[in-house]
């Protein structure tokens, strides 16, 4: 076990570190949950559970491995890097970069630009023959400032952004104005807990958003949806992604063909522009998880979008579901969904 810390995007006040506790489960690592800051997990894992993290999750952006943590203050952080095992880190010859990144205006006192110059004397002072490279760094320094503590490490990777931009609903084939952005529908996947090789299941597919995250971190696929244009849509987006899917078919999610999943993520309809054909949405959500509780192992996991309005927990749970957990996301004065997530009894 090693200790490590995330920072995390900060979009969100509890999704981010669930997402990435979801991560560690599924791909089956143990893992002790140290502190909490704003917006960074502190954990105790294995080192390996970062390729997996950096590969699968929407709301972390950069995992290090921790070498101290401190007070926010000048002097606390120069005794502890005077301290640290800088030599077993970086070899004479190897260059590197220290990069440090303030959360919400956390400590202010602190001019980040000569902290990060100043640390990279002390390390150039301890590790004879080293150099500084600003641009293509062999190794790079990581450290934190957040809620007066101040987080520092070896940097082990980063999550691009930028593909969650490029997978857009709008700059896909097909669109639709209900689809759900890349990076919510990726962090909803991550918290039904699938592996890759595993089958997902959606049953309002739509444009095929949760299908196309989920086959993106290697998971089979397999969507409904009730209107034949949005399952000829969801094959063209899915087509795009060269990703094929396992069965994509006209159904209605209350009444599906036997299928047998390893987990299920979907954004029922509901808003001004789905179609409900005429069913309320609660309802739906009834009808739907009422439906699909044989098609689950027993303690396997869905992820579900839906309004807040209509508390989606107590109908998991009132149809004897485990209701893990919940998580409120504003999105406009009219919606706040809430993403709930259930597991098999």
């Amino acid at each position: 076990m090693t200790k490590l810390f995330c920072l995390l995007s900060g979009e969100h006040p509890t999704l981010p570190s669930s997402e990435l506790k979801a991560i560690l489960e599924a791909e089956n690592y143990e893992y002790r949950i140290l502190q909490k800051l704003t917006q960074v997990l502190r954990v105790d894992a294995d080192v390996n559970s970062v390729k997996p993290i950096l590969r699968r999750s929407a709301m972390t952006r950069v995992c290090a491995t921790e070498l101290f943590i401190c007070d926010d203050k000048a002097a606390d952080i120069f005794k502890r890097i005077h301290s640290a095992p800088i030599e077993q880190i970086i070899e004479r010859g190897e260059s590197f970069v220290v990069r440090i990144r303030r959360v919400r205006g956390s400590a202010s006192h602190i001019d980040r630009g000569e902290l990060e110059r100043k640390l990279g004397e002390v390390i150039l002072n301890m590790v004879k023959g080293a150099s500084v490279n600003l641009k293509s760094p062999q190794k790079t320094f990581f450290g934190v400032l957040t809620d007066n503590k101040f987080i520092f490490g070896l940097k082990m990777g980063e999550v691009p952004t930028k593909p969650f931009v490029e997978r857009r609903p709008r700059k896909r084939p097909f669109f639709h104005p209900t689809a759900m952005p890349a990076k919510l529908a990726r962090c909803m996947v991550n918290l039904a807990q699938p592996k890759a090789g595993e089958l997902v299941l959606d049953p309002f597919c739509g444009t095929a958003t949760m299908l196309i995250e989920a086959g993106l971190i290697g998971c089979r696929v397999v969507g409904f949806d009730v209107k034949r244009r949005m399952v000829e849509g969801s094959l063209r987006n899915l087509h795009h992604y060269n990703i094929r899917p396992e069965g994509l078919a006209v159904a209605d999610a209350r009444h599906l063909p036997a299928v047998r999943a390893d987990c299920i993520v979907t954004d029922p309809p509901y808003g001004r522009s789905a179609t409900t054909l005429g069913w309320s949405t609660k309802q739906i959500m009834k009808d739907f998880l009422s439906s699909v509780e044989e098609m689950l192992p027993r303690g396997r996991r869905i992820c579900t979008a839906s309004p807040k309005s209509i508390k989606v927990g107590n109908i998991g749970r009132e149809l004897g579901f485990k209701h893990v957990e919940s998580h409120l996301v504003y999105i406009h004065r009219s919606l706040t969904r809430e993403i709930a997530v259930f597991e098999r009894t």
